[in-house]
């Protein structure tokens, strides 16, 4: 049996000195796909945030992609990153340079020197995202599901073991949205795993998969109903 990808035991999340979910004990294996649901403020940015080592673990058990949580110093972060693809709601790409140059940036800054290497994974990845003509436009130049997919195409440049996905429909609407899941449901089927926070019921519903829930300072799984 592999090892999993994400373990929690007993985990005590903290913002500040303030305790935000208590005794999480979870386990993500590789290829899962699983969302992560709860209302604003029920602890879900926290939690990931200390999934990335934003926010160190000061209580409990924790291990990411071979890191431990607990031990995790301030010098170990960007390689713990490196083996994390992460998706925010607002993209967060360049406005200033087209979509190759976006991903160039983030190759370069992760250590990649050969530029023939680089140009062919930013093919590679913009072609699994549908965007493989896209490439020399600029992000005002492509509509908000496209940028997204973008964004998507960034976080699989390092190849991850882990995609962190946040609310990433958060900002498109419900047609664009279902077009962004299927994008992340292929990159699942050819076996990346996936961790998804989302509002987004109607897509739960659509893409029925493993469920975790923040509420009452808690993270427990939830049982999908059949329908």
């Amino acid at each position: 049996m592999s090892e999993p990808i994400l373990y929690l035991k007993e985990a005590m999340i903290f913002q500040k000195e303030s305790l935000i979910l208590k005794d999480v004990t979870l386990t993500v294996n590789p290829g899962e796909f699983v969302y992560l649901i709860g209302k604003t403020g029920s602890g879900k940015s926290s939690f990931m945030k200390t999934l990335y080592g934003d926010i160190p673990l000061k209580q409990g058990e924790g291990s990411m992609v071979d890191f431990n949580l607990r031990t995790l110093k301030e010098k170990d972060i960007p390689y713990l990153r490196r083996k994390l693809g992460i998706v925010f709601q607002d993209f967060k790409l360049l406005p200033d340079r087209n979509i190759n140059n976006n991903l160039k940036f983030v190759l370069k800054a992760t250590g990649w020197k050969d530029s023939v290497k680089m140009s062919s994974q930013i093919e590679n990845v913009l072609d699994k995202v549908g965007m493989k003509t896209k490439g020399f436009k600029f992000p005002h130049e492509i509509s908000g599901g496209e940028q997204q997919r973008i964004a998507i195409a960034r976080a699989l440049l390092n190849d991850p073991e882990l995609i962190i996905a946040d609310e990433p429909t958060g900002n498109l609407d419900p047609q664009t949205s279902v077009e962004v899941m299927k994008v992340l449901q292929d990159i699942n089927k050819a076996g990346r795993t996936i961790l998804m926070a989302t509002h987004d019921y109607a897509l739960i519903l659509k893409f029925p998969s493993k469920t975790l829930k923040c509420d009452g300072g808690k993270v427990f799984e939830v049982v999908q109903r059949a329908v």
